[in-house]
């Protein structure tokens, strides 16, 4: 018999946990309806369930946040429409649900880069930065001869231009796609090192939490020293 988002929240209750409750609401942003479940329990129940794409709807549609999150994990990406995506980030309040759970989804569906270039033109930041999110996700997922450099270059002097004065999860989420760019696209890979160079040091108060602004050139630099430049992701759903 299928399951249902009540049976699913049934099950999730009693997997939570109050220290990893208190964590995340306290330095994450995630507010009530929440139980706590840890990621790893909820890539179980990703196991059991595969892709679903009415139950991802369901689940998401609870606020419940561990259910949200079990949403886009189960999600059938090729057949979210862009309502259902919009709905998704319009409600991606907090922690990893804009940057992650809605910007994966949005990735994988026929849509991902039409939203994209639409949300970061977003007065909201957690919309403006779940564009850039998709953006980042987009150049891991898809080979070079179907991305448009010549777009890509100009979003990342756009990045140069307007990234110290972003709020600051945006400004997050536009370092992340210098890095991003840098490392899954060779052909732009020392263009994206000049240019974090030129940006120089990014901060970005995220809370009290372990979420670290990583220098992009340097990151970059890394990713060439360990021979795994261009090398494109099969998914980017962790």
């Amino acid at each position: 018999m299928p399951s249902t988002a009540a049976d699913i929240l049934a099950e999730l209750q009693p997997l939570g946990s109050e220290s990893y409750k208190r964590t995340m609401m306290k330095n994450h942003g995630v507010k009530e309806p929440f139980f706590g479940v840890k990621i790893g329990d909820l890539k179980k129940i990703q196991k059991r369930l595969k892709k679903d794409y009415q139950l991802a709807l369901d689940l998401y549609a609870t606020g419940n946040y561990d259910a949200m999150y079990l949403a886009g994990l189960i999600a059938d990406d090729a057949r979210m429409s862009k309502a259902d995506l919009n709905l998704w980030v319009e409600h991606a309040y907090a922690a990893s649900l804009p940057g992650a759970t809605v910007a994966w989804v949005a990735a994988g569906s026929p849509h991902g880069h039409e939203l994209a270039l639409e949300w970061i033109d977003s007065a909201k930041p957690l919309t403006a930065a779940a564009g850039w999110s998709v953006l980042s996700s987009l150049v891991a997922l898809r080979e070079d001869a179907d991305l448009d450099l010549a777009e890509l270059g100009r979003l990342l002097q756009r990045v140069k231009k307007e990234i110290h004065q972003a709020p600051d999860a945006v400004r997050y989420a536009m370092n992340n796609f210098v890095i991003c760019l840098g490392g899954y696209v060779a052909p732009l890979t020392e263009l994206a090192i000049r240019t974090g160079e030129e940006i120089g040091p990014v901060s970005a108060d995220l809370g009290n939490n372990r979420c670290e602004v990583f220098s992009s050139p340097d990151y970059i630099r890394k990713m060439q020293d360990k021979g795994v430049i261009g090398k494109k992701r099969k998914t980017v759903k962790y």
